[in-house]
């Protein structure tokens, strides 16, 4: 038995080397994992995959989804008040993503375009957070501009997420093949509820019924699983695919 149990801790070690191999993490984690393979594991969980998990990501949105549902301009105000007080970067950048939450995108742009004018324009989360601004003002080229980029310096950062924004403003640039392909690729590669909506979102904007219909029917199948939390946190996205879904029935 001692013998198993040993040989457990080397496989959880060995689980946490290749994550940690994949994701570029630093090599000391590999020196803590093999010298104490037992402690070294629970360590490098809960201190690096723990908060990129999704698990961690969706509690995280559900805490912040019922904070906005009470009160949506608290964190506005608070982000404001804050900047104002130390106006730093991580406070604009705060406010920023403050006004994107309650959808006021071209704001958020502005504060956006200030942060990468600073000492931190190559931080990963602003980029990503201008990007999203962008996407939602309907600037694609200059989302594309810190997208691509950051996808081939940060490849392991929020994939999924980029993905779908490269995607998104390919299409609003009417480039609708290399959109189709940005898509696709997302669906095959993380085949999640967000990228089959964003997809079809996409193809009944385009007029591309089939696809919409094939996806669309995968979608329900998803959503019927769906507890009560997990709809409340997909609500934008599903608000999003109704009206696309729509817009295209009138036009038929």
């Amino acid at each position: 038995m001692p013998i198993a149990g040993l040989g457990l801790h080397f496989i959880l070690a060995i689980l946490c080397a290749i994550h940690a191999v994949r994701h570029r993490q630093n090599l000391y984690w590999l020196m803590i994992l093999f010298a104490f393979p037992l402690i070294g594991s629970l360590v490098y969980f809960f201190a690096v995959y723990l908060p990129n998990s999704r698990l961690q990501r969706g509690a995280m949105k559900a805490v912040s989804a019922a904070a906005r549902a009470i009160d949506p301009q608290r964190e506005v105000r608070e982000a404001r008040l804050a900047f104002e007080d130390t106006p730093t970067a991580q406070n604009q950048m705060r406010l920023a993503s403050a006004l994107l939450e309650v959808g006021d995108a071209p704001a958020a742009a502005g504060e956006y375009e200030s942060c990468l004018k600073g000492p931190f324009a190559s931080d990963p989360e602003i980029r990503f957070g201008a990007a999203r601004a962008f996407v939602e003002c309907q600037r694609f080229a200059d989302a594309l501009r810190y997208l691509e980029p950051l996808r081939q310096e940060r490849p392991d950062f929020r994939p999924e997420p980029v993905a779908l924004l490269i995607a998104r403003a390919l299409g609003g640039l009417s480039r609708a093949a290399e959109a189709r392909r940005e898509f696709e690729a997302a669906v095959a590669r993380f085949g999640t509820w967000e990228a089959k909506a964003e997809y079809a979102i996409w193809a009944y904007g385009t007029g591309d019924r089939d696809t919409a219909s094939r996806l669309q029917g995968e979608l329900e199948k998803i959503a019927v699983r769906w507890n009560t939390l997990t709809r409340e946190l997909n609500e934008p996205s599903e608000r999003r695919l109704r009206a696309a879904r729509e817009l295209s029935a009138r036009q038929a």
